[in-house]
């Protein structure tokens, strides 16, 4: 679908704001809050359902604490959250009372949904709100995330709502106006990417390498995170978030920001979003060049014969790395064997498990639905 055909038809949408819109050095900036809510408000009106992924948590609490502005251990910056997390949802509260509109707070953390039944106790409630006309903001609950499970950033954290929301369209709004074919605050005759067809090598090379200036994230984290929508079959658009009147003005038709279109070819479906976005697998599994062609190019499940090496140890449905013998992660995958009977199987043909278990196990070490394959 073209562009406008897409914002003029989507229903349920999740946009998420950064850090860097919503906050300057004095903290939160109202002004902000106030006039993305109004425009949220008609788009609310025009009967579109949204969820809303807000960051500045963090940058509340520097703003209400300024003694404490500099702090940077994970355990300062979990204070500054939770200090921070009620300035910002009171924030909101007020800015869509003013419009009738509840809203509710979602704190999430990447090892609260890594359990199946915690994803969907997730999703469930999320869809109920919707149902109930009341608008969640989501944000990371950084006042309990460590750093091993906490997700990337809000925008990764985006990708997993689009899910669990079934949205229709993702809209990333950022302190940059869209992708430029090279860095803007170097190259002054940096130029605007109006659409993207595919997030390729090509287009992840037009973005820097820094984070933005008030969170985790970067361009790099967008082109990411867009890679991931439109893997999901999802479009997203990028636009910044400080434009006047910008989510007015887009839904109605102007031509701002960066769209990026759906993959015509869906690769995540089902379960593969919980999978590649939720879990966080610690162990590894080494694939040789023939298994590596047909877990991403073919489609298949992963056999024992392809496996040259198992690294650590684990328990049977065990999220774990696929790499090639470079050691580059190709996919991520339920694995259907513990570690130490992986060890005892690995090379050989799905006839031989038996004989070399003692019990008749499942051919698949990894079934092709238990697998999220990483588009290239």
């Amino acid at each position: 679908m073209d562009r406008f055909t897409v914002l003029s038809s989507a229903k349920r949408i999740v946009i998420k704001v950064g850090s860097a819109v919503l906050t300057d050095e004095a903290g939160l900036n109202y002004r902000i809050i106030e006039e993305l809510s109004a425009q949220i408000a008609r788009l609310v009106k025009e009967g579109r359902e949204i969820a809303l992924v807000s960051s500045g948590a963090v940058a509340a609490g520097r703003g209400k604490l300024p003694q404490h502005a500099q702090s940077k251990t994970v355990q300062e910056k979990q204070a500054l959250a939770a200090v921070g997390q009620g300035r910002l949802m009171h924030a909101y509260e007020e800015a869509f009372d003013r419009f009738g509109i509840t809203v509710a707070q979602v704190l999430l953390t990447r090892d609260g949904i890594i359990a199946r039944n915690r994803y969907l106790n997730a999703k469930n409630t999320l869809l109920t709100l919707l149902d109930w006309n009341i608008l969640p903001i989501i944000n990371e609950n950084d006042t309990v995330a460590t750093e091993e499970l906490q997700f990337t950033d809000n925008d990764a954290l985006s990708v997993i709502m689009l899910n669990l929301v079934e949205a229709e369209l993702f809209v990333c709004l950022s302190d940059t106006d869209g992708l430029y074919n090279k860095d803007p605050r170097e190259y002054p005759d940096a130029a605007l990417v109006a659409e993207v067809t595919k997030v390729d090598e090509a287009i992840m090379s037009m973005a820097g390498q820094g984070a933005g200036r008030a969170g985790r994230g970067g361009m790099r984290s967008k082109l990411r995170s867009a890679q991931m929508t439109t893997s999901c079959g999802l479009p997203m658009l990028l636009a910044g978030g400080r434009t006047p009147d910008i989510l007015t003005r887009i839904f109605k038709g102007e031509k701002l920001g960066t769209f990026f279109h759906a993959d015509k070819k869906r690769t995540f479906y089902g379960k593969k979003p919980w999978i590649a976005f939720a879990l966080n697998p610690e162990k590894s599994l080494i694939l040789d060049a023939g298994a590596v062609n047909a877990v991403t190019q073919k489609n298949k499940s992963l056999l024992a014969v392809g496996i040259k090496a198992v690294l650590g140890e684990f328990e049977a449905q065990t999220c774990v790395s696929l790499r090639d013998e470079n050691g580059t992660e190709v996919a991520i995958g339920i694995t259907n064997y513990p570690s130490d009977e992986l060890k005892k199987i690995i090379g050989c043909k799905s006839s031989d498990i038996c004989e070399l278990l003692g019990y008749d196990g499942r051919k698949e070490v990894i079934h092709r639905d238990d697998m999220a394959v990483w588009p290239k």
